[in-house]
């Protein structure tokens, strides 16, 4: 995992298929001293980001265009980035080797995706 610096923003890669959601995501984590440096549409791109990426930590939508982000997540852990699961299926929708990562139930507000943000980077 990469250190950031002081003052630095913690820099987001955000896989989310949809595009309304994405950017109030964006607006989100700006407000969060938080900057989305990578955005994935669709899961392999998602996989090719989480597998050369430079960033401090994921949001991932659960279901991606009808895909299982599962394959991004299992990269991310290998690589010892924090992640956050976003879903409308709650708990039970998150892979179960994952279930320990903070989840955030959609739809959602800002304070629950600061709280899981600030508990991922713990």
């Amino acid at each position: 995992m990469n250190v950031r610096r002081h003052g630095e923003p913690v820099r987001v890669l955000l896989v989310e298929d949809e595009a309304l959601i994405a950017l109030m995501l964006e607006d989100m984590l700006e407000g969060m001293d938080c900057a989305v440096t990578a955005l994935a549409p669709r899961v392999p791109l998602g996989v090719s980001l989480a597998e050369s990426g430079d960033f401090d930590l994921a949001l991932l939508d659960v279901n991606v265009a009808g895909e299982n982000v599962e394959p991004v997540a299992d990269i991310l852990a290998e690589r010892g980035i924090p992640y956050i699961f976003a879903t409308g299926y709650g708990e039970a929708g998150v892979p179960l080797r994952h279930r320990e990562r903070p989840v955030v139930a959609k739809p959602f507000r800002a304070e629950q995706l600061h709280s899981a943000i600030k508990k991922a980077l713990a």
